[in-house]
């Protein structure tokens, strides 16, 4: 057998689920009993109103035929014309539309459903009509009582079905109010614990609601009138409900249990509430009506029990005991469950119910009770269980379980289905399952198979049964993963199998990565107004897409635009204080979630304090206490008391004390004289709050200062007198200062007023005094003051140092040494001594000097120092002079010593000249700063390849008295570069660099040029490659500007190694840094982004390995116009280049023919020179730069047609472009008839060598005509 959804069982009483596509495609397929699906409740209260619908319907295979019975009688539905029942359905429809009334049609009403295979039978199904009856008609006297005495209102509203809701109103249709002292009762009753005049009123009424009908019926209104006839006695509690001490209740378990204890007295009393045998159930439990009532909900066995309510005033308590007895209809321990088997298999149906009293059970088959059916000898019925053995084809039935006592009863239908079914697989084949990892995965087998199928699951491959660790296969057909990774994802097959057949279905698992937070919100203190913004990225399966959702304190955002959610944060713009609060961002995917919050708090500055009150008035003390304004979620750190002195400084606050935040209350001491007024302000983390409006104002009365100013200091301003000052400490004083000189025993003194400073003039120079200030005022002195001991006036020193002594540290430094100064010849205070140090020349013959005295400052009772940072080899004096506040004293004796040689500096030049082959020549010149005598120079040199890379060192000594060498055996076409240094007895100083190219070839270096001759668009010849310079010479030149539309165009020409070339710019007299580019490969650069109206300083640098600067070109001015008005430059236009375009090439084709007809043939001796020094097969011409592949120097920048160069560096345009004589070293050239050259290249001036790379074709223009054709 297979699984059901609704609780079918198998022989080894295994529930199983289903979805309900499988059920339906089960019920549709095989035979099965009826089984009821819906059905009216037990008791079922009608509206008379309406019709009346009895609902019955059931399933089953065939579907099931419906009849019924009432009061336990046939109802025979054809026979009344006003009852029908629906197709394919037993539901009942009773028209009583025409006047018929439905109390005709109560009673008990059972429903069967039955069809070849069993019957099924509904619940019994009490149907009563609702009632509401009217009020019995009365007329109520008017009740008057004495104030103070206890009163019931009765309200007895009419029995109804179902009950009524009773409450009390007025005329107005407003609800009484009530208090502990009125309240009404479960019953309805208005009780009184004790009257007030206030209760007397002629609007009493009692109100009845019936739910069913809703309908509202009213009881006659109550009239109530309290007398007073003196005061009312007080009385101890007595309860009105319930009655006595005792008394019990019964409630059914899961009803609902109220119980109440209303009391009267005066005053009135307390109502409290206690289990007298257990715990009160507080998660179930309400006290309701003033705690007047008790309720608990859902109630269990454990709520039985004893209870006590209490009831008190100040006069005495009361006590009630309620015992509370719990019985219970029957409920379900395990109802009976659909039963399918296949022939001559076991099985059972248990029904077994609990309940107080305890059930007792009954079976039927096919409604007919379990005794009055034929015996089978395949079951056997034992109380709560019926089981089956080998049960036989054609035995299905339907058995009916009833459980009652004398609180209820239930039913159950329960099939036995005995069916011989193949396995098939309900669960829909190709099924995704998406899971994220980590997680468990269940994968679903559901199938149908009687007998039961067995299953089992494989994965890709099916090399074994997917069993154990980390997969569990349940009984139910279902795999679980219990921890699920990216190696289980894959397909999966499951298998059904019993003795009748195999089925197999393919299901598949993806495992999906988790959805993360990795930068989580965090918390926030903002000022209010201002922006806040909450960071929330995430990270999550690329085939899984999350939606963002921000919560504020676990609910939806404000409908606000303020709040600006983005992919990855919330902004919230001028934060208020209402947007405060804990803010979670939930990042959802379809399979997962994760969520972080964070709390935002919202702070400002603090509210001013208020309510400013002065207590315990003293004559120079006072209590200032205060109330705290709002702080704004930012704790308060202190308050600042501030003073107004309107008598002497009215307008002017001053800071008077600090106290903690926590504080509201300071005691302030007081100075005499003084009209205060205070006020205070709040500081938070945000800053000090606006002050506080000021306190009364707080008088003190005259009295002699009680403190004399502080900061008292006696000094000299000249050699003659003694300034003494002080702090003034209060308005309207006069100070009494007093001075002597030290030593001596009688004081002068002198009284000013309105100044803080007094001078003593005619006083001996710097000598100790004694002095005293003393605040006075009318009405006496202040406190005898303390006294301060200053000096008078300094003078010059008027003696110099003794005993000056030098020592030579090494060649930069000296150590000082001298006697101090006596403390009489000083006359002042000792600040320290200086020294006064000059070069006198230097011991090199070649380099006398004399610099500029200069200064070393040694603060303090010093008698040493060290002079650094002198000149080696140099003659140097010096003196020594002491120093107090005053000024310098007089100088010591000059004394004169040397310092010894030193590492001579940098060469003071290195040129390298007259390249050759394999020889470069270099001069140099001395260091200036040789600190010493030359004993001679270093030189050390290595090769650079095309990639930068060096090569080994060589190093070679040289005497001191040259300036210049040759170097031979060096490497053709090879840069090298160059480390010079001179040397003296202590050593070899600093080096100076420079770098030179060794020439391609021998003809290079004898003429300067060559001459590689391409096509041109001019209407002459121009060469291909124009001569540059060899290094040391400039590398680059010709820096012009131009301005156009985009930017300054800025144009150079480049002949250096060096890769990194930039353009520097900076605007004119700016201390800024300068801006620069990178135009590595290029000789033009466009400036963009110049600000209009300003001059720029523009260069191009060549920078080496360490990104210092190698070359430079020179600067150049360039001004930006303040409006630049917009030109068409003809020759940017494209009509205008296709007409040029045009023409050259006609021209061209032109030259080409005339070259042809007037030269074929002809050989020349350049051509025949070429021809034996070179092969063109080993030596490859590169066409795009004109160089040897073999020898060129991929670093080498490409020369400028139509160029050349001088020898000094400079490019200069050629004056006429059909003419080669500037190219030339000869001074006239000579052409043969045809126009080669004669001479071969003779007549060599005195100039730089210049470079050319020449072509591998003839040199002369015709030849390079020819090689073209």
């Amino acid at each position: 057998a297979g699984p059901l959804q609704h609780g079918i069982l198998f022989k080894d009483s295994t529930v199983l689920f289903l979805c309900q596509y499988c059920t339906n495609f089960v019920l549709l397929e095989f035979p099965q009993p009826p089984t009821i699906t819906h059905q009216s409740p037990k008791d079922y209260i009608v509206d008379p109103r309406e019709n009346i619908i009895v609902r019955c319907e059931a399933k089953g295979k065939p579907h099931p035929s419906f009849s019924w019975t009432r009061n336990g009688m046939h109802f025979d539905v054809d026979e009344d014309p006003k009852v029908a029942m629906k197709p394919h359905s037993g539901t009942l429809v009773i028209d009583i539309s025409g006047g018929e009334k439905a109390e005709m049609y109560e009673g008990v009403y059972q429903c069967t459903a039955r069809n070849e295979h069993g019957t099924a039978v509904s619940n019994n199904i009490a149907i009563r009509q609702s009632r509401s009856p009217l009020w019995s008609k009365e007329r109520n006297q008017p009740i008057v009582v004495q104030e103070g005495v206890a009163l019931v209102l009765e309200c007895r509203p009419p029995a109804g079905l179902p009950p009524p809701i009773v409450f009390w109103m007025d005329n107005n249709f407003q609800k009484l109010s009530q208090s502990p002292r009125v309240s009404q009762g479960l019953n309805g009753d208005l009780y009184f614990s004790n009257v007030v005049p206030s209760d007397s009123r002629s609007d009493y009424i009692c109100y009845a609601r019936f739910p069913h009908t809703q309908t509202i019926q009213q009881k006659q209104p109550i009239t109530v009138r309290v007398m007073n006839n003196g005061p009312a006695e007080d009385r101890r509690p007595t309860f009105l409900v319930p009655q006595g001490t005792t008394s019990s209740k019964m409630v059914l378990r899961g009803h609902v249990l109220e119980m109440e204890c209303i009391a009267e007295g005066l005053p009135t009393p307390e109502v409290s509430w206690v289990k007298v045998s257990g715990e009160l159930p507080h998660n179930r439990l309400s006290l309701l009506n003033f705690h007047k009532t008790l309720r608990i909900t859902g109630v269990t066995e454990a709520d039985a029990g004893q209870y006590r309510c209490t009831a008190k005033n100040r006069l005495g308590t009361i006590h009630h005991t309620i015992t509370v007895n719990v019985k219970a209809a029957p409920y379900w321990i395990m109802a009976p469950n659909n039963l399918v088997l296949a022939p001559l298999e076991n099985g059972q149906l248990i029904c077994r119910a609990s309940g107080n009293p305890k059930p007792a059970i009954s079976w039927a088959m096919n409604g007919v009770p379990i005794h009055n059916v034929p015996h089978d000898p395949s079951r056997r019925v034992e109380d709560d269980t019926i089981m089956f053995t080998d049960v036989q084809s054609g035995s299905s039935a339907v058995y009916q379980c009833n459980a009652s006592n004398d609180h209820g009863y239930l039913l159950a239908n329960a099939f036995v289905n005995v069916l011989a079914e193949p396995p098939r697989v309900l669960t829909p084949p190709n099924k995704v399952y998406q899971v994220i990892r980590n997680k468990p995965a269940i994968l679903d087998c559901s199938s149908f198979g009687s007998p039961l199928p067995k299953i089992t699951w494989f994965k890709e491959s099916r090399s074994s049964v997917l069993d154990g660790d980390p997969y569990t296969a349940h009984d139910n057909g279902t795999l679980e993963v219990r921890t699920a990774h990216s190696s289980n994802s894959g397909k999966y097959t499951c298998v059904a199998r019993n003795s009748l057949g195999i089925s197999e279905n393919h299901v598949y698992l993806e495992v999906k990565e988790p959805t993360r937070i990795l930068k989580q919100p965090e918390y926030k203190v903002v000022l209010r107004n201002r922006d806040v913004v909450f960071e929330c990225k995430v990270t999550h399966d690329s085939s899984l897409m999350p939606t963002v959702t921000w919560l504020k304190d676990d609910d939806e955002l404000p409908d606000d635009e303020r709040f600006v959610v983005d992919v990855d944060s919330l902004t919230i713009k001028d934060v208020t204080e209402s947007d405060a609060g804990t803010y979670t961002c939930i990042m959802n995917t379809t399979l997962d979630q994760d969520s972080a919050s964070a709390k935002l708090t919202v702070v400002e500055y603090p509210d001013p304090p208020s309510d400013l009150e002065l207590t315990d008035h003293r004559s120079r003390s006072v209590q200032l206490t205060w109330t705290p304004g709002d702080d704004h979620n930012s704790p308060i750190k202190k308050f600042l008391i501030q003073y107004e002195d309107a008598l002497h400084d009215h307008g002017k606050w001053h800071n008077l004390t600090e106290v903690p935040g926590t504080k509201t209350t300071a005691h302030l001491k007081l100075s005499p004289y003084v009209h205060y007024s205070f006020r205070v302000l709040a500081l938070n983390s945000v800053g000090y709050s606006e002050p506080s409006q000021p306190s009364q104002q707080y008088k003190t009365n005259p009295a002699a200062p009680d403190e004399n100013p502080a900061g008292v200091k006696a000094t000299g301003t000249e050699h003659n007198n003694l300034v003494i000052s002080w702090k003034s400490n209060g308005p309207g004083l006069q100070y009494k200062v007093s001075w002597r000189q030290k030593n001596v025993d009688e004081w002068l003194s002198s009284t000013v007023a309105n100044v803080s400073k007094f001078t003593v003039s005619g006083t001996p120079t710097f000598v100790p005094y004694e002095v005293q200030v003393q605040a006075v005022n009318k009405h006496g002195a202040g406190p005898e003051p303390g006294t301060v001991v200053g000096y008078s006036g300094e003078d010059l020193p008027v003696a110099a140092p003794d005993n000056v002594q030098v020592r030579v540290v090494n060649s930069t430094l000296a150590d000082v040494h001298w006697d101090p100064v006596s403390a009489e010849s000083l006359r002042g205070h000792l600040n320290g001594y200086k020294i006064y140090y000059w070069r006198e020349r230097s011991l090199h013959k070649r380099n006398p000097h004399h610099s500029e005295q200069q200064i070393l400052t040694f603060n303090g009772n010093k008698t040493h120092g060290k002079l650094p940072g002198l000149h080696p080899y140099s003659i140097y004096n010096l003196n020594v002079r002491v120093f107090n506040g005053r000024g310098d004293g007089p100088a010591s004796s000059t004394k004169q010593f040397k310092t010894p040689e030193g590492v001579p500096g940098q060469p003071s030049f290195l040129r390298i000249t007259k390249p050759s082959l394999d020889s470069l020549n270099l001069e140099w010149g001395p260091p200036a700063h040789p600190n010493g005598l030359l004993t001679g120079y270093t030189l050390k040199y290595q090769s650079v390849n095309s990639t930068n890379d060096l090569g080994p060192v060589e190093k070679l000594k040289l005497p001191p008295n040259e300036t210049s060498m040759t170097l031979h055996n060096l490497k053709y076409s090879t840069r090298y570069k160059f480390y010079f240094s001179a040397e003296t007895v202590k050593g070899q100083g600093p080096s100076i660099s420079e770098e030179a190219v060794t020439v391609i070839d021998e003809a290079c270096a004898n003429t300067g040029f060559l001459y590689c001759i391409s096509l041109s668009l001019s209407l002459s010849l121009s060469p291909v490659c124009s001569a540059r310079p060899l290094v040391p010479g400039p590398v680059l030149g010709n820096l012009s500007s131009s301005l156009g539309e985009d930017g300054v165009l800025i144009s150079w020409e480049y002949w250096g190694s060096e890769k990194n070339v930039y353009v520097e710019y900076i605007v004119e007299n700016s201390n800024e840094d300068w801006m620069k580019e990178l135009v590595n490969g290029s000789q033009t650069y466009v400036l963009k982004g110049l600000k209009e109206g300003l001059a720029y300083k523009v260069r191009v640098v060549a920078k080496g390995h360490s990104d210092e600067t190698v070359h430079s070109s020179e600067e150049l001015l360039v001004t930006v116009p303040a409006m630049a008005s917009r030109q068409v430059d003809i020759a940017t236009q494209g009509w205008f280049i296709g007409l040029m375009c045009a023409i050259a090439l006609l021209i061209l084709v032109l030259l080409i023919v005339c070259f042809i007809k007037r030269n074929k043939g002809g050989k020349y001796p350049v051509k025949e020179k070429e021809d034996a020094h070179a092969d063109p097969e080993v030596q490859p011409m590169k066409e795009d730069d004109c160089t040897f592949g073999e020898y060129s120097d991929s670093e080498d920048h490409k020369p400028l047609k139509g160029s050349r160069t001088s020898s000094n560096g400079t490019v200069k345009r050629d004056d006429s472009d059909d003419s080669l004589v500037d190219y030339g070293d000869v001074g006239d050239p000579q052409f043969n008839e045809d126009g080669s050259f004669i001479g071969q290249y003779s007549g060599k001036k005195e100039r730089d060598t210049a470079e050319c790379i020449e072509s591998s074709e003839a040199p002369s223009p015709i030849n390079a005509m020819n090689s073209f054709v």
